[in-house]
């Protein structure tokens, strides 16, 4: 059966599973080390995560995306996805248009690139175009910035599937795996959550919110009997790239998923997933981009709450919101959700939407600075903010994979393994 992701065409799937075929179309090629985030952009599109994109960006698709926000064919893109690559490399390595060359990660056969064009772009056009902004405070534009002498564009072929490593095994889902499951649990209709973070109270009540809007007008009788839900929240962990003082992603993944084994929501109504991405801090672009790869998840509604994808100053509250409702639903292929910021009120004693109750001088926000001082404190919080058994989880995650830290820190960053590994063929 055809899966159709985003723009209306068919789901990429470039890989090769048997690996007796596998060695026989890598044999004799030229090979190329790929860099961590290279090689998780190779898996990402290898497996359709980026559909319909089949490899990394020639230079139309990159300037129609950086001035239009579209690829060359019209099709809604917002972000580049490209391949940076040195003058001594390309000579190094003998990279060639026409050619195609063999990337390794580890020392071990990754995917086939078939490189169609060598082409250069200016770093500082594609670093405004994207973040609305030259400043390389913006770890986006720093990340611009950084990209090597030119870029290398064509089709991409998985020949080595990653070996995910415990605890994210369970967790990582292709697009096709995505869609085969929410089949089989029988949603009609599934809402994401995408997050890079650990969830308090304010998060798990944004979920729900989400999901009886996505659930919207469907019959609920059903629902009275577990098992039966037709309609779903998933939450789609980001898994990559961190800075300093982000949550790691150990924790991420498991606090999440903690939310549906501890009851606070149904075996048939939640499920947690991930996706490898680094992020890039682009605000309502990046907004739009996580549209698109849950489009190819197979999802049909998508939360976006105050500041998605934001950093410091850089964009206003709602920005995202503006920007994903002026995209025409034709060229959207999913339904978003804008959702306001949730809060605790004390004279109303419950975690609320800030758009609902009059108690405006009284609502206290959930500060990231005060739930930071909760965990390296490590003194169990009001259920009002923190779910304890989530409490638990993060400060086992803390001790297991953390060196101590349920954030990033500079050990962390030195010593924790990747999520994935590429395995001799």
């Amino acid at each position: 059966m055809e899966m159709i992701g985003h723009g209306g065409k068919p789901l990429v799937e470039r890989v090769i599973a048997d690996k007796t075929e596998a060695k026989k179309k890598i044999a004799g090629l030229k090979t190329m080390p790929a860099s961590r985030q290279m090689a998780t952009e190779c898996i990402s599109i290898g497996y359709g995560f980026f559909s319909p994109l089949e490899g990394f960006m020639k230079r139309a698709d990159v300037d129609a995306v950086c001035k239009k926000m579209e690829l060359a064919d019209g099709t809604l893109w917002s972000i580049p996805i490209v391949f940076d690559i040195s003058d001594k490399e390309i000579a190094d390595y003998g990279v060639k248009e026409g050619e195609s060359i063999l990337l390794t990660y580890d020392d071990n056969p990754l995917a086939i690139f078939e490189v169609e064009e060598i082409f250069t772009y200016p770093k500082d056009e594609m670093a405004f175009d994207v973040y609305g902004t030259k400043e390389d405070k913006h770890p986006g534009v720093a990340r611009t910035y950084a990209y090597k002498d030119k870029f290398l564009g064509g089709k991409i072929t998985l020949v080595n599937e990653p070996k995910i490593r415990e605890p994210f095994t369970p967790y990582f889902l292709t697009p096709r795996q995505h869609r085969m499951k929410f089949k089989e649990l029988g949603w009609q209709r599934i809402v994401a959550h995408q997050t890079r973070n650990v969830p308090h109270s304010g998060h798990e009540w944004l979920m729900k919110h989400a999901y009886i809007a996505a659930h919207g007008e469907l019959p609920v009788e059903s629902m009275e009997v577990i098992g039966k839900a037709i309609s779903g929240v998933l939450v789609n962990c980001i898994v990559g790239e961190k800075r300093a003082g982000d949550y790691i992603d150990e924790a991420i993944v498991l606090t999440q998923d903690g939310l549906k084994k501890h009851g606070y929501f149904r075996e048939d109504i939640h499920m947690t997933t991930m996706t490898f991405w680094d992020m890039r801090y682009a605000g309502p672009k990046e907004a739009v981009h996580h549209s698109i790869i849950r489009a190819n998840l197979g999802l049909t509604h998508h939360m976006f709450g105050r500041d998605h994808a934001g950093v410091g100053t850089y964009y206003e509250s709602y920005e995202a919101h503006r920007l994903l409702m002026s995209i025409p639903r034709e060229k959207l292929f999913i339904t978003p959700i804008f959702v306001l910021e949730w809060v605790y009120c004390p004279h109303c004693g419950e975690v609320t939407c800030i758009g609902l109750c009059g108690h405006w001088n009284e609502h206290q926000k959930f500060s990231g600075t005060k739930i930071r001082s909760i965990l390296i404190d490590e003194v169990k919080p009001t259920r009002l903010i923190f779910r304890p058994e989530i409490f638990d989880i993060v400060m086992d995650a803390a001790k297991k994979y953390g060196f101590g830290s349920p954030f990033v820190t500079p050990e962390y960053l030195a010593k924790a393994k990747p999520a994935f590994s590429i395995e001799p063929l």
